[in-house]
């Protein structure tokens, strides 16, 4: 596979994790190689009025091979629905190669997310994680460092994109450098990466740097391997055990 797959998913119950992955693939089109936005378990998308010609083309390339799924060309990007079931999820290797060299980004729900991060025709360069860290903090130290030991490069985005470029980046009309996008350095690095060996993890617009690997090592002595069950969903059970 020879273009770059990233996916993005929420940790907990933080907001904003489809415009930030609509955002990326904003960031990551070029005029003949559209980003393509994979939202799993999503409504089926709609096109828009103004699409490049290069959106339009990988649309109708998709259309014709996987006509059982939806797709929409939505400004430099193209959208495709993906039905959040084991035979829909099955067709995910089928579709990263009709993206070429372009990149690929794959909006995954929490509860889905170890599935397709284990999905062996997935193969992603990088995550993008979208958290809470104070509400958050032990499960997302667990995640990374989950995604870490697979020589991932991560990037956990703490505050959400404001309504005006998160409705821009949805439509596919986000330039990488438009007020209120993405961080530079957090999409440089997720766009740059190829299992590079900087497996910085940042934060939000500042880009301070935090190291979650001490928080996990105590949560690790009491829960020793629990993060890596179902997902990025915090445990109710769990918690009201503490």
């Amino acid at each position: 596979m020879s273009g770059r797959v990233i996916l993005v998913a929420a940790v907990g119950a933080a907001s904003g994790s489809r415009p930030a992955a609509a955002a990326l693939a904003c960031a990551g089109s070029e005029p003949d190689r559209p980003g393509l936005l994979i939202e799993i378990g999503a409504r089926p998308p709609r096109p828009t009025l103004v699409a490049s010609a290069g959106a339009r083309e990988l649309e109708e390339r998709l259309s014709v091979r996987l006509p059982e799924l939806r797709v929409a060309s939505r400004g430099a990007t193209c959208h495709l629905a993906v039905p959040a079931t084991g035979e829909a999820l099955e067709r995910l290797p089928a579709v990263l190669p009709l993206v070429r060299e372009a990149v690929a980004v794959l909006h995954v729900p929490p509860g889905l997310f170890q599935a397709v991060l284990q999905d062996p025709g997935v193969e992603p360069s990088a995550v993008l994680l979208r958290a809470d860290i104070a509400a958050d903090r032990s499960l997302l130290a667990l995640t990374v460092g989950d995604l870490r030991e697979r020589d991932l490069t991560v990037r956990v985005l703490k505050r959400p994109l404001a309504w005006v470029p998160a409705r821009r980046a949805l439509f596919g009309l986000l330039p990488p450098d438009a007020p209120g996008g993405l961080p530079a350095r957090l999409r440089e690095t997720l766009l740059e990466s190829e299992n590079s060996a900087a497996h910085a993890c940042y934060v939000g617009s500042d880009d301070a740097e935090v190291d979650p690997e001490g928080a996990a090592q105590q949560q690790r002595r009491g829960d020793a391997g629990a993060g890596r069950g179902g997902g990025l969903h915090r445990d109710p059970e769990r918690q009201a055990g503490r």
